[in-house]
């Protein structure tokens, strides 16, 4: 994948973390399995708008936030 799905998964752990959610309550969030979770995090899947907007809306931040 490229830089950006990169630099998405690193915001994406580092808000999680720094907010004490786990990868886990995401998947619970969103209703998908903690693989693709862990892709994003990994820069290895490249999810789609709707998807980023989940994420976003399940950490409690701005979309625009995981995409910096």
């Amino acid at each position: 994948m490229g830089v950006e799905a990169s630099k998405l998964g690193k915001n994406l752990k580092r808000i999680r973390i720094a907010k004490g959610i786990t990868q886990g309550d995401i998947v619970r969030k969103l209703g998908v399995g903690r693989g693709f979770i862990s892709n994003i995090e990994n820069g290895k899947a490249n999810p789609t708008l709707t998807t980023i907007t989940k994420l976003a809306k399940a950490l409690g931040v701005p979309t625009d936030e995981l995409l910096k």
